[in-house]
């Protein structure tokens, strides 16, 4: 607002998969002007479906290669990652003598029957990206036999990616299987949780924005657009992120996993948009049954 100050901001704001699928049934009769802050995942979905406006913002090619829209036309700007982390309660793994998760396959040992809660990855970011990242880790296959595994230990699926921290942190669970930054805010505030990494690797994805095809505000919607690829928006995003756009912005959030950036998966974006819907129709098919209540 201080940077575009002609810009109202009227916004909604909802998980992943709640803000894709209005965004997707709005199609014919878009109501937004921008998409902020979404998945580079569902937004490449939107571009596939020409639903996105061709932007490129002024300082767009000083952002890191894979932060950017590679294809042409330009249509979305990445802000920052999320990814996935194990929000491990330490107290609570001392009372089952439990040791600490080094792998994922630790996960679906007996010790944590009934203990692990993952975000929903139909409602939650977080939990699509982790989902689509064991699928590319093990391998479809290999990576559907392991969710099997890890289902028979999982409490519920929350419809959060914040909440499986959280639940760790309350120590109402042992295992959070969440968004990164969420798990950094309990550790600071004073939580006996560790934020473990898995050796395999985790999931992640970008927070991106874009303009919507058909916007009656499409001039001011192109100055806001500008401010979020440039270092001022980057700024603000550092306080909030720990890996942002920008290359000279460096964000330290204390209690960040040191080796988290290094262990991000290889991520197909394209594959992640392009197979988002059938592989959770499978999902849910397996698993719907610990899903948390709406």
């Amino acid at each position: 607002e201080a940077a575009v100050p002609e810009a109202e901001i009227v916004w909604v704001r909802d998980s992943t998969g709640v803000i894709t699928a209005r965004f997707l049934a709005e199609k014919d009769s878009p109501k937004a002007d921008m998409v902020i802050g979404l998945v580079a995942t569902s937004l490449l979905l939107f571009e596939k479906q020409d639903l996105l406006a061709a932007y490129k913002p002024k300082d767009a090619d000083k952002l890191r290669p894979g932060f950017r829209d590679m294809a042409d036309p330009y249509t979305w700007t990445g802000m920052d990652a999320i990814l996935a982390v194990v929000c491990y309660n330490t107290m609570e793994a001392k009372k089952d003598n439990a040791a600490p998760p080094v792998s994922w396959e630790d996960l679906t040992k007996p010790v944590f029957k009934g203990k692990v809660v993952m975000p929903h990855p139909a409602s939650s970011g977080t939990g699509y990206l982790q989902v689509a990242a064991w699928l590319q880790i093990f391998g479809e296959e290999k990576g559907w036999a392991f969710m099997d595994k890890l289902h028979d230990n999982i409490a519920v699926y929350t419809h959060s990616g914040s909440a499986p921290c959280v639940q760790a942190a309350k120590g109402e669970r042992m295992v959070g299987i969440g968004f990164d930054m969420r798990g950094a805010k309990e550790k600071t505030n004073g939580a006996p949780i560790d934020l473990i990494v898995p050796k395999e690797g985790v999931g992640w994805d970008l927070e991106a924005t874009a303009i919507v095809k058909g916007s009656k505000n499409t001039e001011v919607a192109r100055k806001v657009a500008d401010w979020f690829a440039a270092k001022a928006g980057n700024d603000v995003f550092g306080k909030y992120s720990a890996i942002v756009a920008h290359p000279d912005v460096k964000s330290a959030p204390p209690n960040y996993p040191a080796d988290a950036e290094a262990k991000l998966v290889k991520n197909d974006f394209t594959w992640m948009a392009t197979e988002r819907e059938r592989i959770l129709k499978e999902w849910v098919k397996r698993y719907e049954g610990k899903a948390a209540p709406k």
